[in-house]
């Protein structure tokens, strides 16, 4: 299991009216929390687009709990709990600076082969990089 956590601070921009932050501003934090649980694990988006492959987001499941408002800092914590092969599931929780739970979500992304644009297994420099944590 592969665990990390980044931090990210509530742009005015980010909320509405209510003074929240927009629920679909959420998608991009845990966008934010996967990107950095890669560059932690010594690989990135870049490298696998730059190698032909591409990890569109399958699904998005997300359950809110409390609002995040204008200027908090989050705290995004990001696990992959099991080693990926064509597909590959990052949890996320989202803490205040308070610690308190805001929200918990999951997305599934798949391996593509940009040549093809078919299902693909992990690149097997990504599953070298990545297997040691499990």
């Amino acid at each position: 299991m592969y665990i990390s956590e980044t931090t990210v601070r509530v742009r005015y921009a980010e909320t509405d009216k209510m003074g929240y932050v927009y629920y679909g501003n959420y998608a991009q934090y845990f966008e934010v929390g996967r990107v950095e649980a890669l560059r932690q694990i010594g690989t990135s988006y870049k490298e696998m687009e730059d190698n032909g492959v591409m990890l569109p987001v399958y699904t998005c499941n997300i359950r809110y709990i409390k609002p995040a408002f204008y200027d908090d800092l989050l705290v995004i914590k990001t696990t992959i709990k099991e080693l990926p092969d064509m597909k590959i599931t990052f949890d996320y929780e989202i803490y205040n600076q308070n610690s308190e739970l805001l929200n918990v979500a999951t997305t599934t992304l798949v391996f593509i082969n940009m040549q093809t644009n078919k299902l693909c297994i992990a690149p097997e420099s990504f599953i070298k990089k990545i297997k040691k944590y499990f």
